[in-house]
């Protein structure tokens, strides 16, 4: 059985056209999280994208049962490589088990997103017992 995060259970504003995540099978899948602000504005440092999106990210796992330190495969996009390094001081700060990653440097639709983060995850074994 699949299950769904919906918008409204994280009190977002969301696509229609996708789910913040599905869980089949005890993992998690997420959508791509980006780093809008709590206003939903983007802001211009690759800092403060990499934080929302990852803190972003980390919501929707903790609704979906998961946390960071149950993650199995990051999947991160980037608009220039010139941001990896930014990105990766804010990265290991959150992602301190060090999953598998995948970077890809991609050329965004809208040229004011610089990071984007989805991953997949096991359901915590505690949320697993609930």
């Amino acid at each position: 059985m699949v299950t769904r995060v919906t918008w409204e259970q994280l009190n977002k504003a969301g696509n229609n056209l996708l789910s913040p995540s599905s869980v089949s099978n005890g993992r998690v899948f997420t959508s791509g999280c980006l780093g809008t602000d709590a206003e939903g504005k983007m802001p211009e440092s690759v800092a403060e994208q990499t934080k929302n999106a990852i803190e972003s990210l980390g919501e929707v796992l903790k609704a979906s049962g998961s946390s960071f330190d149950d993650v199995v495969k990051v999947l991160l996009f980037v608009g220039d490589a010139s941001y990896v390094s930014e990105v990766n001081q804010i990265y290991s700060k959150y992602f301190t088990l060090r999953p598998a990653r995948s970077c890809v440097v991609v050329g965004f639709p809208n040229p004011h997103v610089k990071v984007e983060i989805e991953c997949v995850a096991e359901v915590s074994s505690l949320a697993a017992k609930l």
